[in-house]
């Protein structure tokens, strides 16, 4: 099936409207410029069907790709029959097009391929399709010394080989076997032998059985850790009855092969081939497969859940341009204090020491209160990590002995707050600033602007998912890097106020042409108007295009520099 008729019929739209989007991704515009500025090209597909979009797009080249390489390799072999080149090209997934090629994929020499070239495979295909012949006697005819076919049981077995190798590569039975066991299959865990200590974090699945299809992705990624990690074995089971299980599939496999009783010798041979296949090759190769699918369903769910909760982080609601004072709380350490104006500059650090062992309570709550009229703080941000709770009672007895001052306290997450620390963008913002500090700093800055702020740090770092480090890396950074692109465009940016880390997150702005603007606002001063972008060094017409409409000129010449409106329809307004 064409590709842009499945993303159709997957999105339930038309054709057109994914023509359409494709050929503005192809030519390099960005999901938020599409969603935003061309809704009537694409018919008004919205962010969400276009980012499905494009990561379906990707999926389905890489697999056309796949295809055609496929094809080529089987048509070398002379093996490319028009039925098997039919189901090649309707294949629409991975896993059916790998198992399409496994009979025709260069491997290792088997027991299969020995006993083809001793001339076994006749006998094979005689006992598939005569079922009233007696194995033993009909084998003997096959029997040669030269080949190293010594008598009538290394002829069966050879033709035993034979007719498993066929089975283990048969798409088809692969596929139902595999759906089969999907739905009723049981993974067991249990603890490692003698790790009972070292494993004690994992002890809740020290004999844990659940469904395969059922298992909650963040519990199927800690059976996973505890696997790599060597404290867990996990083991599949066709089903709850495992002996069942088992037989039950062998009778699948029996029924493929046209065996449904055992009354004549030879389909009593190949009920035994059959058992044989499943047992040693069809369940192993299908246990691996489900344990992968397993993984990756789950990391599928925990990179959405992370996503989720990292656009609820970087679209929480700024407190706006306020004097702040950013609290990031400690035991032994101390509480890192750090006092930011209205347009994040900072104005002032200092270091104090309420809590155990040095319990200097009194002397902080001074401090704090004088830091506060000194810089006519209008909020306090506190980390929400260790000592938090004793750090929002200093701040709430701040608060009630010293009435006079007007300000209000917040408690705001820190997730992040120590990778920003001692990142590069820290080190070159503030040179002289003590890491401890920086923290601080970046903890008033995110209750003034969430967006601003968190987009200096690595999506991933940010640390709002569970296991991030145990899912697909490559997978992880793309979806999150969207999800910070998706909400920095939704927002629009301040392009006189925006850090170099905030205008890279703009449709159409590369690093180095986010450093271009920030040093052209730096030498030249403020932008007056949009137009003016376009004379910094390395911003083309194309780069102005994707960008122009999510940078905001505040009390600049034009109002509409201020709006989400883009310049190419200035005319029609």
């Amino acid at each position: 099936m064409d590709v842009i008729q499945r993303i159709a019929e997957e999105l339930s739209v038309t054709e057109k409207q994914v023509s359409a989007a494709v050929l503005l991704l192809d030519e390099g515009a960005t999901v938020p410029f599409i969603a935003r500025y061309r809704k009537e090209v694409t018919g008004g597909l919205d962010d969400t069907q276009l980012r499905f979009l494009e990561e379906r797009l990707g999926y389905l080249r890489e697999l056309n790709g796949r295809r055609l390489s496929i094809l080529d390799s089987i048509g070398g072999q002379g093996k490319l029959t028009p039925q098997l080149a039919q189901a090649i090209n309707a294949a629409d997934t991975k896993t059916l097009l790998e198992d399409l090629y496994l009979p025709y994929k260069p491997k290792r020499r088997t027991k299969a391929q020995c006993a083809r070239e001793a001339g076994l495979e006749p006998l094979a295909d005689v006992l598939l399709d005569d079922r009233s012949l007696i194995p033993v006697q009909i084998a003997a005819d096959y029997i040669d010394n030269a080949k190293g076919v010594a008598d009538a049981a290394t002829a069966l077995e050879g033709a035993r080989q034979i007719i498993m190798e066929r089975l283990a590569e048969d798409a088809g039975l692969l596929a139902d076997l595999r759906g089969r066991v999907w739905q009723k299959g049981i993974v067991h865990a249990t603890v490692m032998a003698g790790k009972e200590a070292q494993a004690e974090k994992f002890k809740d699945y020290f004999d844990y059985q659940e469904n395969i299809s059922k298992i909650p992705s963040h519990r199927a990624l800690a059976l996973l850790r505890g696997r790599n990690e060597d404290m867990l074995a996990l083991t599949l089971k066709p089903e709850a009855d495992e002996k069942a299980g088992h037989a039950l599939c062998a009778q699948w496999v029996a029924r493929h092969l046209n065996v449904t009783d055992n009354s004549s010798p030879a389909d009593a041979w190949l009920a035994e081939t059959a058992r044989f296949a499943w047992k040693i090759k069809l369940f192993t190769r299908i246990e691996l497969d489900l344990k992968q699918q397993l993984r990756e369903v789950a990391e599928l769910e925990a990179i959405r859940v992370f996503a989720s909760n990292l656009r609820d982080l970087l679209l929480a609601a700024p407190a706006g341009a306020k004097v702040t004072m950013g609290l990031d709380p400690g035991i032994r350490t101390g509480v890192k204090v750090a006092i930011v104006d209205a347009t994040g500059k900072l104005l002032a650090t200092d270091t104090i020491y309420p809590h155990p062992p040095r319990k200097q309570w009194d002397e902080s709550i001074a401090q704090l209160a004088k830091l506060i009229a000194q810089h006519n703080v209008d909020l306090v941000s506190i980390g929400n990590g260790t000592a938090s709770r004793e750090t929002d009672q200093l701040v709430a007895e701040v608060m009630k002995r010293h009435g006079a001052l007007k300000f209000k306290k917040i408690i705001v997450s820190e997730a992040g707050a120590s990778v920003y620390s001692a990142s590069e963008f820290a080190a070159k913002e503030f040179p002289e600033l003590d890491v401890s500090l920086r923290g601080a700093v970046s903890i008033a800055r995110r209750l003034q602007d969430p967006l601003a702020e968190l987009v200096k740090i690595e999506p991933k770092s940010i640390g709002v998912g569970q296991y991030q480090h145990d899912v697909n890396q490559l997978q992880l950074a793309r979806g999150l890097d969207g999800v910070v692109e998706d909400c920095v465009n939704a927002v629009g940016v301040d392009v006189n106020t925006a850090s170099v880390a905030l205008l890279k997150q703009v449709s159409g702005l590369s690093a180095s042409v986010s450093e271009n603007i920030v040093n052209y606002r730096n030498e030249h001063g403020a932008f007056a108007n949009r137009k003016q972008l376009k004379k910094v060094p390395r911003l083309g017409d194309k780069a102005y295009e994707q960008a122009a409409g999510f940078l905001r000129v505040m009390n600049g010449d034009n109002p509409l520099d201020a709006s989400a409106v883009h310049p190419e329809a200035y005319p029609v307004v």
